[in-house]
């Protein structure tokens, strides 16, 4: 086995981005993960994980030759040992785009066989890449201080200063001792109102308590999506949003888009790309509390239908209450994957938005095998995203139009939408 690197510095020249928030670098035969570089510098990198394998990951320490679109980083505590937040804050936002675009590019080719130059777009509402997040997850250490989780660790960086959240999320946060373990869930609404809600700690196996490796942190992760009661402590922990002239009340610790100009956007391209006319068949599959929905509710009219599943029987509950004007519109609890018997009738457009891990060939094979002649579908992950537009591909489905937005600036994520036709 080789000896570990971890700990040794090495200088680097850095080539391509790659999926994860890092440069592609070489040193020894050994591909090494380069985090806080730019494609193109020569850095000195610390070496922070090396599982004996044909990669290492690192830290930058030093940058030898800068690139041109280095800047200062706009996030204080996301660099070498810190959180795990703004991975690309030490870029232009142009140049982070132009990284995300790369990234998607090299995805939809290598897993979904397609050939397909992406530009990353903006939102509204992302200014110089700060003051964008509307919600935001924060975790409470040993002592009772809130804080973020360092990169790829359990420790949590209690200094609240990471750029991303509009004005005002952060009041009072640090002043107040909080349960040791838990998670506060901080939401900003379409009405300025703010929520935070305590989420008691997850009950974690004594596997997760003593384990270090990976057993452990699978049942850490496990044990943290398990359902946790909540405590609401500032606001009612119920938010407004509004898209289109529609609001809805959901719970705050239920999904909504981070960007505060994301769920309009999307909408507006899901609704142009379903291209849907009156007496048609949509289905809006992962579709939260129905926004989407809601939007395809417009074109197929009262004669039409519009099928959402969503497996999360609070926003089920909380779409149907925002929706009850719609008749054409019926939302079902269920998992996509196991809904076969709701998805058996013909359809005309199919949008997805799944969660991170994509949709897989089991729901593409069944949306494919129901026949839509246009699906749209959108997803967080490139990876996934790749892979899943390759899967529709297998089922004769061409993918006529990709569009890519910078949703979480500063960072390496993104969103992706596509819309493919049989």
């Amino acid at each position: 086995m080789t000896e570990s690197w971890v700990g040794t510095e090495l200088e680097l020249r850095l080539g391509n981005p790659g999926h994860g928030g890092f440069c592609v670098a070489r040193h020894d035969g050994r591909v090494v993960f380069v985090r806080q570089g730019l494609p193109g510098e020569v850095v000195r990198a610390r070496v922070t994980e090396d599982r004996g394998g044909s990669f290492c990951r690192a830290d930058v320490t030093e940058v030898v030759e800068a690139s041109a679109d280095r800047v200062e980083p706009l996030c204080p505590i996301s660099g070498p040992g810190g959180a795990g937040c703004c991975d690309l804050s030490h870029a232009t936002l142009s140049a982070q785009r132009a990284i995300k675009a790369s990234v998607v590019a090299e995805q939809l080719r290598r897993l979904g066989g397609v050939e397909r130059e992406v530009a990353v777009e903006d939102l509204p509402g992302t200014g110089d890449g700060s003051g964008w997040r509307t919600r935001l997850r924060l975790a409470v250490d040993a002592d009772g201080r809130a804080g973020f989780h360092g990169y790829r660790s359990n420790a949590v960086v209690t200094t609240l200063a990471c750029p991303q959240p509009v004005g005002g999320m952060y009041n009072g946060l640090a002043e107040r001792s909080w349960r040791p373990g838990a998670e506060l869930l901080v939401a900003v609404d379409s009405d300025g109102a703010r929520h935070v809600v305590e989420i008691e700690p997850a009950d974690v196996s004594r596997t997760g308590r003593r384990s270090p490796g990976r057993r452990g942190a699978t049942a850490r992760r496990a044990a943290s999506a398990r359902r946790r009661r909540e405590h609401p402590v500032i606001g009612s922990g119920r938010v407004v949003q509004r898209v289109a002239g529609r609001a809805w009340e959901l719970s705050a610790t239920g999904f909504w888009q981070a960007h505060r100009g994301a769920a309009e956007r999307y909408t507006e391209v899901v609704s142009e790309w379903a291209d849907l006319g009156a007496e048609d068949v949509a289905w809006d599959l992962y579709g939260g509390v129905g926004v989407f929905a809601a939007a395809l509710a417009a074109q197929v009219g009262e004669r039409g239908t519009v099928l959402s599943v969503e497996s999360s029987r609070g926003a089920v509950e909380d779409g149907r209450r925002a929706l009850a004007d719609l008749p054409q519109v019926r939302l079902e609890a269920a998992r996509v994957e196991n809904a076969s018997a709701l998805l058996s009738e013909g359809v005309d457009a199919v949008v997805l938005d799944p969660p991170r891990s994509g949709a897989g060939r089991a729901v593409v094979e069944s949306v494919a095998a129901a026949g839509p002649r246009t699906v749209v579908h959108v997803g967080c992950d490139p990876a996934a995203f790749g892979r899943d537009i390759g899967l529709y591909r297998e089922h004769g489905y061409r993918l006529e139009d990709v569009r890519a937005f910078d949703a979480f600036p500063l960072t390496h994520h993104m969103e992706c939408i596509a819309r493919l036709t049989r």
